[in-house]
């Protein structure tokens, strides 16, 4: 079939599966284009399909030779309909990690599930034994608790009081205002539940209490903070509050560990497109602008770039990891330079849908929008058939 992007809001339909495998060998080759990374040997990596996971799961098998198990809850394709990208770039990851003489194997369902963490422990003790990095990096808005059997959806709201401010819609390049109601009942609780830390202590409780983590093994969450433009809806909303709950787990975790000498992390990004952070008010806009002015510096950086870093220069030197004074490590120090927001906050303030495309870098951020799904790549024939039944190797 001939695969084209159809768009609904922040949402495309359709994914290409050439363009998604363009997309892994893009990241496989920069990886590799950097050299060798004295990494982990066996990772676990969950929520392994798409942006920082997928691009974490590519560093520690091309940068490291290590061998992955990648989780993550992705929509296989059926005749006449594309699988979503996740599917496509993990079937081309597994493709290429297998060309390589490298062990990939992969499962499709619900992380935040007993029965998925059962599939995914036995997985580790019947092929790996133990495993000596651990990847957390789910971005669900749902989760149904194991426990409860309650589900929780979280909520991207302001607490306290109505958040107004400027966004883009980045299709048309039409900045306009938006105004977001506070949380009110149970939506803090709620989202703290989705995206906050319990999920992975749960995971490496359950890894622990089979034996199946290395000595000295080390797991990584990731999160953001973003500028101050962002706070009042981000970091100081209900998903800051949950944020604030995932790197306090860092060290409940930590201390949970502390027999094996084992340590928790939580990883503090850059803002970067993704499908979760394009469907965020406000943040499309500010990412536009942000791009614009990293870019003109010469520290522009995608996900690849951020993990390849973050795997070289803070997790794997040899020398104590450095964090900040919330024990956090902080890949989004670029991003977050007083001089490039001080240059972000004045084009935020002069940004209208007349100027944008000048003051921003709008198409920048289409790009990587499309990218996400697999288009827009060069060396792809987006006019040829493309076959979108593409099978994961591993998962039968």
């Amino acid at each position: 079939m001939i695969i084209e992007p159809r768009m609904r809001g922040f949402i495309c339909l359709t994914a290409h599966p050439d363009g998604s495998e363009q997309n892994v060998k893009n990241q496989i080759e920069y990886i590799k284009s950097k050299g060798a990374i004295n990494g982990a040997k066996k990772v676990l990596v969950i929520g392994a399909s798409t942006g920082f996971g997928l691009a974490s799961r590519i560093s520690s098998a091309f940068g490291s030779n290590a061998s992955t198990i990648g989780v993550f809850f992705e929509k296989p394709p059926s005749e006449g309909k594309t699988a979503s990208p996740g599917w496509y770039n993990s079937a081309a990851f597994e493709k290429e990690a297998h060309k390589a003489g490298l062990y990939a194997k992969s499962i499709n369902g619900d992380a935040f599930s007993d029965e998925v963490k059962r599939q995914t422990l036995d997985l580790i003790k019947a092929d790996l034994g133990q495993v000596d990095l651990i990847i957390y990096s789910l971005a669900s808005p749902v989760r149904l608790d194991p426990k409860t059997g309650v589900l929780h959806r979280s909520v991207l709201k302001p607490i306290g009081g109505k958040f107004t401010n400027k966004t883009v819609d980045f299709h048309s390049g039409k900045v306009s205002e938006v105004s977001i109601e506070p949380a009110a009942g149970d939506d803090i609780e709620n989202t703290v539940k989705v995206m906050g830390g319990e999920d992975w202590t749960m995971w490496i409780d359950a890894l622990k209490a089979e034996n199946l983590l290395a000595p000295g093994a080390t797991t990584v969450a990731y999160s953001y903070i973003g500028p101050s433009l962002t706070e009042a809806v981000y970091r100081k909303g209900t998903i800051g509050q949950a944020k604030d709950h995932l790197e306090a787990t860092a060290f409940t975790i930590t201390d949970s560990l502390a027999d094996i000498n084992g340590k928790a992390y939580v990883s503090v990004n850059k803002a970067l497109v993704t499908q979760a952070s394009s469907a965020i008010p406000v943040i499309p806009l500010y990412i536009s602008l942000l791009y614009k002015i990293m870019k003109e510096e010469g520290i522009h950086e995608g996900c690849i770039e951020q993990i390849q870093r973050l795997y070289a220069d803070r997790l794997f030197t040899g020398k104590e990891i450095p964090t900040d004074e919330k024990g956090r490590i902080r890949i989004d120090d670029w991003e977050m330079r007083q001089d490039v927001q001080d240059k972000v906050a004045k084009l935020w303030e002069q940004a209208t849908t007349e100027n944008l495309a000048e003051l921003g870098d709008l198409e920048g951020y289409r790009s990587d929008f499309h990218n996400l799904f697999g288009f827009g790549f060069d060396g792809v024939d987006y006019k040829a058939e493309a076959n979108e039944m593409v099978a994961v190797e591993s998962i039968k």
